[in-house]
């Protein structure tokens, strides 16, 4: 940890030739103002527009391609991330980019009018891609008129009128010490720290407080409806429940829970919705936690005509794992299958930072992998179907639907409650 609180997370890994390098922020669309909806996610586009040394996108971009390096970021509801891989060699020049672009970019009046035009395509493919956008159309009926409920690329209105300031007040509400974790991970070389307190030291520590707690959904009264009608040859839907949050002492069951019912090609999902019955091209089931809340939920694109089918097969498999215990070979392949795509993500050093740097920020204990797979090996059969007793019940059964459909919830809610 640095002398403001900043804190440092490192994965080294002696083989690697290569670092990642990232700054990440307990910071994202959670965190803005009706007024201010979209600022995270434009604020993420605007660091890359100019700082006071390198003052438009093609000198910071210029120095990246220098070093060969590869540079990105992600705006989430409750984190941003921003980041560069490099040539172990070449590590400092790539801090030194990333720092600048964090703390002097320059929020150039001209460029943010210029770029409001970009998000607002974005927004438009956003819209226009029904298998992104249910995913936002879902959560919205999830969480309601909320931070957690709203599209993180926020609203055409907000995005247009924000302002230099809105950029600036922004930034040095959230932008502090106290919710920055800098990670690196591969070949992390020698005086990182001292490197880090050139970088950050003058940045004097700040409390920030928290963004707004969540507010009481409707969950629990339903089965909840929500339709978005759009001309279409494939409906594309969300199924889910609500779930558990971040750290929950169920997350691993819980984990195991989404991988038998939809991961993988092998899951009852895949094998009951399209190889047995041929009722969409894709689907997946999945669990997705905030540090509060959360959902387990399916999602699938199907054929228009046979919406109904889809529905009541999605919610049967749901059903069904919490009527019977998970079969003690089913559960050994969901096992291998979570522990085996986990290690995956380990690979490389860009994976290995990105995993303890999330935990690291959204959970405050950057958890050791070893802890992950112990984790998953404990689960037992009883445990997944406890877990799924809790969670799957019809009265917090949630629908979210892109389709050629009349806003017609009750026919859609009956299927859900049969």
């Amino acid at each position: 940890m640095l002398d403001n609180g900043i804190r440092v997370l490192t994965a080294p890994m002696s083989h690697a030739q290569s670092v990642s390098c990232f700054v990440m922020l307990a910071a994202g669309s959670r965190y803005e103002t009706p007024e201010t909806n979209g600022i995270a996610h434009f604020a993420e586009h605007m660091f890359f527009k100019g700082t006071e040394r390198r003052p438009n996108s093609r000198a910071i971009s210029s120095e990246i391609d220098g070093i060969g390096g590869e540079f990105n970021a992600f705006t989430g509801k409750e984190y941003t991330g921003y980041y560069v891989k490099c040539a172990a060699e070449t590590r400092d020049t790539a801090l030194d980019v990333l720092v600048d672009m964090l703390r002097r970019s320059l929020f150039d009046a001209e460029e943010i009018e210029r770029e409001k035009g970009v998000i607002v395509e974005e927004m438009n493919m956003y819209y226009d891609t029904p298998r992104d956008f249910i995913g936002g159309v879902y959560e919205e009926l999830l969480y309601g008129d909320q931070p957690l409920g709203w599209h993180v690329i926020g609203r055409k209105e907000s995005v247009r009128a924000a302002t230099r300031e809105t950029f600036l007040s922004y930034v040095d509400r959230w932008y502090q010490p106290e919710r920055m974790v800098v990670g690196i991970g591969g070949q992390v070389g020698d005086e990182l720290l001292p490197r880090l307190e050139e970088h950050f030291g003058d940045l004097a520590a700040r409390d920030t407080g928290a963004p707004a707690a969540l507010a009481p959904t409707p969950n629990g009264s339903g089965p909840n409806v929500r339709i978005h009608h759009k001309a279409s040859d494939q409906a594309h839907l969300v199924l889910g429940v609500p779930s558990l949050p971040l750290g929950h002492p169920d997350r691993y069951a819980l984990m195991l829970l989404a991988t038998v019912l939809g991961g993988g090609m092998s899951s009852r999902l895949f094998t009951e919705v399209r190889e047995r019955r041929g009722l969409a091209y894709y689907v997946y089931g999945v669990n997705h936690s905030y540090t509060d809340a959360g959902s387990l939920y399916s999602q699938a694109g199907v054929d228009i005509e046979r919406i109904d089918q889809a529905i009541e097969t999605i919610v049967a498999e749901l059903r069904g794992m919490a009527d019977e215990l998970v079969p003690a070979d089913e559960l050994e392949k969901a096992r291998r299958f979570a522990k085996g795509r986990f290690v995956l993500q380990l690979e490389s050093p860009h994976g290995t930072i990105m995993f303890g740097i999330r935990r690291e920020v959204l959970e405050g204990k950057a958890e050791e992998p070893a802890a992950v797979l112990a984790g998953l090996d404990a689960v037992t059969a009883e445990d997944v179907q406890r877990v799924a007793r809790e969670l799957i019940v019809d009265e917090r059964l949630n629908l979210a639907l892109i389709g050629p459909f009349e806003d017609e919830p009750e026919r859609f809610a009956k299927l859900l409650a049969s």
